[in-house]
């Protein structure tokens, strides 16, 4: 019988600890409205506010194409590739919708990098039959080989087919990808499906054997993160009713062996949408979900079949967990839509101590608009993709101590120089943060047309 051992967490403290947070919280607020208002009133007045960072941001031409694609601090340079219509090896087009990306193996002179494609339905599925799991459906990862010492592309070829809405995943420190299905369709749905989906794939550089691991749990995945120290797959779900999951698998490194599912749960704090202060620390224990597989609560015809579970065993509600990475030993989660303005927050999950604790929430779009994906650089900095309603959405970098400084910007506006495409990008969302091991590398994507970016630069100069 699995023990929930929260129930054995003092109560006396309790409120004590909640009246200190809470006036601390209070103290905060005043001083975020004061410092922001201030940051502000400078940026409206034309001055120039001193904050951590690598400088101001002017367009820089794509290396590439010769095309102004991205905005960029002073020093900083880009080669794109890989772009919706592009040919891959084997004589198939690159799909659209690129979103969550990592490198999954490197050497001393090249990387490898897996890119999900957030697609639905189609009559033909890319890539070929060994790597494809439904032939109706559309998503799936295609992966990209780039040389560092070059700099420069060299190809990308399918990896996975078959799948729907692969919107983010992880790496795993044993060099493969982890591809999660944001949706919970399947056969007797109106798209045709033959296959369940909501599923997470396990993706080599060769490519995919395409079978779900189930005992992960099937629910609206966005994004995964590993404990190299435990072992342990931390799960995000993408819903403005999402719980947090953790996967003890029963061999470490080997997760088609099957495990367990648990869903976090906060200490005493049953909904963590709203009401935090940015450093406030919670205790967190994890509760048992019996039916992984379950897809709907019972007796309804909604899609929170595990979520519902862990609800009834008392686990933490937050608002949109999407972007999710493993740094400086934690796990570090973004709550897309959490806060009181519903622009974003910043969780630092610490599996050694079992604490929970807000690192940001963001006051305003002009600070952060929404984090989605998210990652951490060999230094330790964090990277946070922008997919809110902004214009231009941006590439934001964050301090350890909760400072949000711009990285880049989206300057796309295209008019058929490549593939056909036409229209203004600019509000489409970043995705696919990733670095290579040695640091000098940024690779990530714009969503919408579905472009992917090598960026460098001086980044040892500054924070990220």
């Amino acid at each position: 019988m699995h023990k929930d051992s929260s129930f054995n967490a003092p109560v006396a403290r309790t409120p004590r600890r909640a009246f200190l947070q809470q006036s601390l919280c209070v103290l905060g607020a005043v001083t975020l409205a004061t410092t922001l208002q201030s940051f502000l009133g400078r940026a409206a007045a034309g001055g120039s506010p001193v904050i951590p960072g690598y400088g101001p941001l002017r367009p820089v031409k794509d290396e590439t194409t010769g095309l102004e694609l991205l905005q960029l601090p002073e020093g900083f340079r880009y080669l794109s590739y890989g772009w919706t219509g592009d040919d891959m090896d084997g004589g198939a087009s690159t799909p659209g919708a690129h979103d969550g990306m990592a490198v999954i193996a490197s050497d001393e002179s090249s990387v490898t990098l897996c890119r999900n494609h957030e697609l639905e339905s189609s009559n033909k599925p890319f890539g070929r039959d060994a790597n494809r799991y439904d032939v109706k459906g559309g998503g799936g990862c295609s992966n990209l080989r780039f040389d560092i010492i070059a700099g420069r592309w060299v190809k990308a070829w399918p990896s996975l087919a078959g799948t729907v809405r692969n919107c983010a995943g992880g790496p795993t420190p044993w060099g493969t990808w982890l591809s999660c299905e944001e949706t919970i369709l399947g056969p007797g749905d109106d798209r045709g499906y033959e296959q369940t989906h909501g599923w997470i794939f396990e993706v080599g550089v060769e490519g995919a054997r395409p079978v779900p691991l189930k005992e992960m749990g099937r629910f609206v995945h966005e994004a995964v993160a590993i404990d190299p120290a435990s072992g342990y797959v931390y799960e995000t779900e993408d819903r403005r009713t999402a719980g947090c999951y953790r996967f003890v698998p029963n061999e470490r490194g080997k997760l088609s062996s099957g495990g367990t599912l648990h869903m976090l749960k906060a200490v005493g704090t049953p909904d963590l949408r709203t009401g935090s202060c940015v450093g406030q620390v919670y205790d967190v224990s994890w509760v048992h979900i019996e039916e992984p597989e379950r897809v709907r609560t019972p007796g309804t015809k909604d899609d929170l079949g595990v979520f519902s579970q862990g609800k009834a065993r008392g686990a933490t509600t937050f608002a949109r967990l999407e972007g999710c990475w493993f740094g400086n030993g934690f796990i570090y989660l973004n709550s897309t839509n959490g806060g009181e303005k519903e622009l974003g927050q910043v969780w630092q999950y610490d599996p050694l101590n079992e604490q929970l604790k807000l690192i940001f929430e963001s006051p305003s779009s002009d600070v952060l608009d929404s984090p989605d994906n998210m990652a951490v650089s060999p230094r330790g900095g964090i990277v946070l993709c922008e997919d809110g309603r902004r214009v231009p959405q941006r590439l934001l970098g964050m301090t350890h101590d909760g400072h949000i400084f711009p990285l880049a910007a989206n300057n796309i506006v295209l008019r058929g120089e490549r593939n056909g495409l036409r229209g203004d990008y600019r509000d489409k969302e970043w995705c696919g943060a990733t670095f290579s091991p040695d640091g000098r590398w940024l690779f990530v994507n714009i969503q919408t047309p579905g472009i992917t970016f090598a960026i460098t630069g001086p980044w040892r100069d500054g924070l990220v």
